[in-house]
């Protein structure tokens, strides 16, 4: 039942359908797109702090587009007028460029500009600018997203979290992956380096002196690194690289290895050597997850602070280099700290399906 404090929320036909078509406008601004479900999760009688909880939101937020829409109506969910001088652009033109802006694209382009939906729309450049800050758009931005089909997603995840959250006595857990094919590139040019008012400088073209695969492990607890180079990634190669982990792992451990779901970890060579050892445990990511592996994290960072400029005039070089970062990481090792339960993670997977397969309809 709603608040005491409040009458009922009661729609008419004519706002029922107007709240309705907010919320399944294909690219509506987020942000009508919540009044909207706020208002029509209140005229089914639920309260502030069930809605609350359903979308994610805050009970004052609630309570706030409630009582607007009590005392305005529809109206009262539009963003109220601000001191100031007297507006030049109506309620009508922003919401026609607000509009033309989600749902159309021009004839030349994937996305509008400031400019081009400017000219279209006979507006200035700074205002067409204004109103996608305050809307907060941003059409020349894109992001990617992927979501995990495996059916064992929700056991996997649980799995894993539970190892990082809680790992077990006597027993080591050790993120393992393969950063594959990583180019030994030199510029073919010196270069030329930094100075005051002169950022570093280098050619734009590079040649290539081969390739370098790097099996590495990150033990979750400390964030100490086991790495190995290799010319290739096949099984061959990362057999060897779990003889490393084994003699480097005190006998009297177990070893619970999280691993993706990649063809080399997975041969019958793999196995027959873990049937060998009763001592080693896989745990296997979801497919598409492989967020969830917290070597890939370090790998990131050994990207950016020693590959993504460096110049190497041969794999023994970049070898050298891989090698010398892992040795300074383990001089001073620091894990990284998972935070996120199971639980918590699963949560927004599920409000992140809601939102996407509400926007198709």
């Amino acid at each position: 039942m709603p608040s005491a404090k409040l009458p009922p929320v009661i729609l008419s036909d004519d706002e029922r359908a107007t709240l309705h078509e907010w919320t399944r406008r294909r690219r509506t601004a987020q942000a009508m797109a919540l009044r909207a479900r706020i208002v029509l999760a209140a005229s089914t009688g639920a309260t502030n702090t069930a809605i609350a909880e359903r979308l994610g939101v805050v009970i004052p937020t609630v309570g706030k587009w409630r009582r607007r829409f009590l005392r305005q109506r529809i109206a009262g969910l539009l963003d109220e007028p601000r001191v100031g001088a007297p507006r030049r652009i109506s309620d009508a033109e922003v919401e026609t460029a607000i509009r033309t802006t989600l749902e159309s694209r021009p004839k030349d382009a994937t996305h509008w500009s400031t400019r081009s939906l400017a000219r279209k729309l006979g507006l200035s450049q700074s205002t067409v600018s204004r109103m996608w800050r305050a809307f907060g758009l941003q059409p020349h931005r894109v992001e990617t997203f992927k979501l995990s089909t495996d059916p064992q997603f929700i056991e996997k995840v649980r799995d894993i979290v539970g190892l990082y959250l809680d790992p077990p006595d006597r027993a080591l857990v050790l993120c393992v992956d393969e950063k594959s094919q990583i180019q030994a590139l030199d510029r073919t040019q010196p270069l030329l380096p930094i100075k005051p008012g002169q950022v570093e400088r280098r050619t734009h073209d590079y040649v290539r002196h081969g390739t370098v695969s790097l099996f590495a492990a990150l033990d979750a607890k400390t964030g100490e690194i086991i790495g190995r180079c290799e010319a290739r990634h096949r099984s061959q190669e990362f057999r060897k690289f779990l003889d490393q982990i084994d003699r480097r792992v005190p006998a009297d451990l177990d070893v619970h290895l999280i691993l993706d779901n990649y063809g080399t970890h997975k041969t019958a060579t793999i196995r027959r050597w873990l049937a060998k050892r009763p001592r080693f445990h896989v745990h296997f990511t979801p497919t598409s997850a492989s967020w969830i592996n917290m070597v890939e994290r370090w790998f990131g960072e050994l990207t950016r602070k020693q590959l993504k400029r460096g110049a190497h005039r041969s794999t023994d070089a970049l070898e050298d280099a891989i090698m010398a970062y892992i040795a300074h990481t383990n001089k001073d090792p620091k894990p990284f700290v998972w935070t996120k339960t199971a639980d918590e993670i699963l949560d927004s997977v599920k409000r992140f399906c809601q939102r996407t397969s509400g926007s198709a309809h």
